[in-house]
């Protein structure tokens, strides 16, 4: 956890409540949801032992403590890569690949099935809302709770998804990058989208040190509108911070993870 409010924020490890098995706990998408009584409930995709599951926790803030609630595991959740929660138990999950078994995995990717897909859980319901990505990554939602955002990573696209009463989505547009578009997050003073993006997957996936991947941020105004405005936050080949996946932004600060390389945290 970081506080953005302090003049020299510094991460914090959260300690997480007896009973739930850390030796596993291989955390991916995050997403925070605050109740109508300021209850924060923190999701977390997990991959124990290569298996996929949502782990909710109720944030105990004076003890800056994390209480494990409950894990989910549904035969529609089989390769979860990113969360948006909408609800104390309720939430909207990225699949980045149909299958789970690593060479069916590996398949799909080769063979192009565009069979990712976004699935919304309620403790009452789940369902496929969305599908037919090459590779559905980062997900997430506008302030003003209308739209859902999704990054098709592999295909280079971001998907705007009018949302709907009954929780299904139907496709507004699609906006075309030319870089590969990995996790968003939401300015919450503009509602613009920050993205995190690899400008040369290739590098990522066959590591040189002496050639490390680059790392872009990107933000994107008016989503909306016929023509958003795309400008670049950040940008660096490698030699600084390589392998940029998320960025977040709080009042002119801007917080930059990377898949396996080191956040950065910039004032602007």
């Amino acid at each position: 956890m970081m506080d953005l409010k302090e003049e020299n924020p510094r991460a914090l490890e959260l300690r997480i409540s007896r009973g739930f098995n850390l030796a596993s706990f291989n955390p991916h998408g995050i997403s925070t949801f605050i109740d109508s009584d300021d209850t924060v409930y923190l999701f977390v995709v997990n991959h124990p032992e290569f298996k996929n599951t949502v782990e909710i926790f109720k944030f105990e803030e004076e003890e800056n403590f994390l209480l494990h609630l409950k894990t989910i595991k549904h035969e529609l959740l089989p390769s979860v890569n990113d969360i948006i929660a909408v609800g104390p138990a309720h939430f909207y999950a990225t699949n980045d690949h149909y299958f789970s078994d690593p060479f069916l995995k590996y398949l799909e990717t080769y063979l192009n099935l565009h069979w990712t897909n976004v699935v919304y859980y309620s403790p009452n319901e789940v369902k496929v809302v969305a599908e037919g990505f090459d590779s559905a990554n980062g997900i997430n939602i506008s302030p003003d709770k209308k739209y859902i955002y999704v990054a098709d990573i592999l295909a280079h696209e971001i998907h705007v998804l009018e949302k709907h009463p009954n929780m299904n989505l139907t496709q507004l547009k699609v906006l075309k990058l030319d870089t590969l578009v990995n996790n968003l997050s939401i300015d919450p003073s503009s509602g613009d989208i920050l993205v995190g993006c690899h400008p040369n997957g290739q590098k990522l996936f066959i590591y040189d040190p002496n050639n490390p991947p680059s790392s872009e941020v990107l933000r994107i105004q008016n989503i909306l509108s016929e023509k958003p405005t795309v400008t670049t936050v950040y940008a660096n080949n490698g030699s600084v911070l390589q392998g940029s996946s998320v960025a977040s932004v709080y009042d002119r600060k801007l917080l930059i993870g990377t898949l396996y390389h080191r956040a950065l945290y910039c004032q602007f």
